[in-house]
């Protein structure tokens, strides 16, 4: 049986599992009776960093007795002591256990909107209304020289549609996130009020995500620059390659 290491957010812990991606994601989301249903993001950690990890005599002892679906390791400041080269792949899971994998490419900045949207994942999770970038943003939230930092991060840029350049903007009826009016007020005052590079629009997750508004994909930064890019597929890739998950997450209810 093979050893998996996951890095799991929702929450934050370090899981070592004899299921595969796809399988662990199932598991976690649905759990063996199918009794229970919730959304999962999670990474899986290389194969190496396993090797380093999994070891102990009551681990292997543990892992090796039969077959493990979740074996926790850690629920504390799991992120942070992660090094950013053993992330491998991140995935996506629908509270139905459909599972969509996304592998790490280069950051490569495009021109884009004036306001971004982001939701934070872990270890906390606002979310919040900038005007830096994706790389300035994670520049910005773990530098150590600010007021208020962390270690390391990860987030995901939502769709903003026409408010990404103008918050007076209308015909954004289809954007499906609560209160838009305050939204707009906080995309106002980063207008208004240069200097401010963020400001919060929700103070933590109160429901599910909703994957169908993430846009440009999700970011892992650490302190000192660090930086992995996993970007979503285009609609086009969702509708065709990966329908199943596509449809599942277009029946999600969240925030």
């Amino acid at each position: 049986m093979k050893n998996h290491l996951y890095l799991s957010l929702m929450p934050e812990s370090l899981v070592a599992s004899h299921l595969a991606p796809d399988e662990f994601g199932s598991y976690i989301a649905t759990g063996t009776k199918k009794r229970a249903r919730g959304q999962a993001i999670f990474f899986k950690l290389s194969d190496a960093y396993a090797d380093q990890m999994i070891v102990g005599d009551l681990v292997a002892r543990l892992l090796a007795r039969q077959p493990r679906r979740s074996l926790y390791l850690s629920i504390y400041r799991v992120l942070e002591r992660t090094p950013i080269d053993a992330i491998e792949s991140l995935h996506l899971t629908t509270d139905d256990g459909r599972v969509l994998t996304l592998r790490p490419t280069p950051y490569k900045p495009e021109a884009g909107p004036r306001f971004h949207l982001y939701q934070e994942f872990c270890p906390v999770t606002p979310r919040v209304v900038s005007a830096l970038e994706p790389r300035e943003f994670a520049a910005h939230i773990t530098d150590p020289a600010q007021l208020v930092s962390l270690p390391a991060l990860v987030f995901a840029e939502l769709k903003l549609a026409r408010l990404g350049d103008d918050p007076e903007a209308t015909d954004v009826d289809d954007l499906p996130y609560p209160n838009l009016e305050h939204l707009r007020d906080c995309l106002r005052e980063l207008r208004t009020k240069h200097g401010k590079p963020t400001k919060t629009v929700i103070r933590y997750l109160q429901q599910d995500v909703l994957f169908r508004t993430f846009t440009g994909g999700l970011y892992v930064a650490t302190a000192g620059g660090g930086l992995k890019h996993f970007p979503m597929p285009s609609q086009g890739e969702l509708e065709t390659k990966h329908f199943p998950w596509w449809r599942s997450a277009l029946k999600s209810f969240g925030a």
